[in-house]
């Protein structure tokens, strides 16, 4: 049996017997064609009595399959998850978001409960565009939600969005055109320098411990409370490689970062000096210095600096900026390296931020010099 090929895609004819391809023009035998279906399975179909007849089938064929989706996969695909409602694809999408931690899953259950669900949960998939995109936003702002809300519920509804995008629901990006809502986080409230020496003074030693770790290396709360011996790698730099996960109380990876992943900071030698008082005084397990006060074979919990915190407010006793927040001792650090000329992208490594924008939103104003002493600057040396 001899067959002939066609371009490839199309499939090929044939005369099922025993003539060469060169006596074709005289056998009475019908031709037959074979092709492979939108499925992508081998079929056959018999009964061209001209050569022509059989090369317009495999034609038309070709064409009605450039005609619909990609391909049968694509085309289920769409079938599935293009009728199901935006809340079940967004569960299905959480499964397998296995990079975050804990704390990030509660916090993106959060925004789906509160925000997105209500506004746009029982909507189909395949319904999206960038005007559904636009009044998800615009519901956002008559309920007066905080623009920092407004931003983090986005991002999580564009992460679900691209993820249908790159699996072919939508022909256009429904993003596209959509005008993201625009956060800027509010000015750091940052301690003095005479109120930081006053505040590590009013709590317990642990307290102590934690503002100094937190004010002279830049660490998270969770960060300072995980302070281990072990992690000092030279005189003067701390390696920061794991903290206490509130949502858990116990022992993870850095925020954004994976297991085993870590930044090194600078250890300042008062902050040194403060970690070694504090082990030769209370002791270490495993190099951890603070512990669970109730049971030392758990880590330092969450509350255990919030307490003392509020303890400290409620006592009036020293002076607190209005408007600071615990995050203040951490806010001081950035201060103090941006106000000495150190540059911004070692602080923002420093401070294990994510992106260098969200060091630079926070603390431009910190930041010495200005547009115009750039430019007195400058021109010193070219009247030079």
């Amino acid at each position: 049996m001899a067959a002939r090929k066609l371009t490839r895609g199309m499939g090929t004819f044939f005369r099922d017997c025993e003539h060469p391809e060169s006596r074709w023009s005289k056998c009475p035998h019908a031709y037959k064609i074979r092709y492979r279906n939108a499925g992508g399975q081998q079929t056959e179909e018999a009964g061209f009595a001209r050569q022509d007849d059989a090369i317009d089938r495999l034609t038309e064929i070709y064409n009605e399959k450039r005609r619909r989706p990609g391909s049968q996969a694509k085309a289920e695909r769409i079938a599935k998850y293009g009728a199901m409602r935006f809340e079940e694809y967004a569960m299905e999408w959480k499964g397998g978001q296995r990079h975050l931690a804990a704390g990030s899953i509660r916090h993106l259950d959060s925004l789906l409960e509160h925000h997105v669900f209500p506004a746009i949960g029982s909507r189909k998939m395949l319904s999206f565009d960038h005007k559904v995109v636009d009044g998800f936003i615009r519901s956002m702002e008559q309920a007066q939600t905080g623009l920092a809300t407004q931003a983090n519920a986005f991002d999580k509804v564009r992460a679900i969005l691209l993820d249908a995008h790159r699996l072919g629901l939508y022909a256009d990006n429904p993003l596209d055109g959509v005008k993201a809502p625009q956060y800027d986080p509010d000015r750091a409230v940052i301690p003095s320098l005479e109120q930081l020496r006053a505040h590590r003074m009013a709590g317990d030693d642990a307290f102590t411990l934690l503002v100094d770790l937190m004010s002279g290396c830049g660490l998270r709360n969770g960060e300072a409370a995980a302070v281990n011996l072990k992690n000092i790698v030279a005189d003067d730099v701390y390696r920061v490689n794991e903290q206490v996960v509130q949502a858990t109380g116990k022992y993870g990876p850095l925020k954004h970062r994976k297991t085993g992943e870590y930044r090194d900071v600078p250890l300042p030698a008062r902050v040194r000096e403060t970690i070694d008082w504090y082990a030769e005084k209370y002791g270490t397990v495993d190099g951890y210095l603070l512990r669970q006060p109730t049971n030392a074979a758990k880590p330092y919990p969450h509350w255990g600096l919030s307490n003392q915190w509020k303890r400290m407010k409620a006592a009036v006793e020293v002076e607190i900026p209005e408007g600071m927040v615990i995050y203040g001792y951490r806010h001081f650090f950035a201060s103090n390296c941006l106000t000495n000329g150190l540059a911004i992208t070692d602080v923002a490594e420093w401070m294990g931020h994510k992106s260098i924008d969200v060091t630079f939103k926070i603390y431009r104003h910190l930041m010495p010099g200005s547009i115009g002493k750039a430019a007195q600057v400058l021109d010193m040396t070219l009247a030079a």
